[in-house]
């Protein structure tokens, strides 16, 4: 039976738990996902499990947040003004917003908090710094 390797098409069903057992995404109410191994279309230590599973193989298995979406950085995190947001937006705990910074990326940032006038944005993944646990099922490799 073919298994999963570097370079090969997978088609999974996933879902992703945090150490809480909350569910935070599944596929298993959509299409398998879809990647190449090694393509860098996925967090690595999701492409590193998937690697030898062959069709119809199923597995748990915690991704650490370093091969995840990284550790949580204080230095991601900035307050801000009130007064610098648009007339048009109104800052909301939860809101998300695209800053462009001054190399011309964009980044995006959640408002973390509210302290009138200060407005707290945090540029980590919401992710960042959490160990996830992925049950994945294999369906196919091309």
């Amino acid at each position: 039976m073919t298994e999963a390797k570097n370079g090969d098409t997978v088609k999974i069903h996933y879902t992703g738990k945090l150490e809480d057992g909350n569910v935070f995404d599944t596929s298993l109410e959509r299409e398998p996902l879809e990647f190449k191994i090694g393509g860098g279309q996925v967090i690595e230590g999701f492409e590193e499990a998937v690697i030898g599973m062959s069709p119809s193989d199923t597995k748990t298995t915690t991704i650490p947040s370093d091969k995840a979406y990284g550790e949580y950085r204080e230095d991601m995190v900035i307050e801000v003004d009130k007064g610098q947001f648009p007339d048009h937006i109104e800052p909301e705990v939860g809101q998300q917003l695209e800053l462009k910074q001054e190399n011309g990326q964009t980044v995006v940032v959640s408002i973390t908090d509210i302290n009138d006038p200060v407005v707290t944005l945090d540029a980590n993944h919401p992710l960042a710094g959490k160990d996830l646990t992925f049950e994945i099922q294999l369906m196919e490799v091309e």
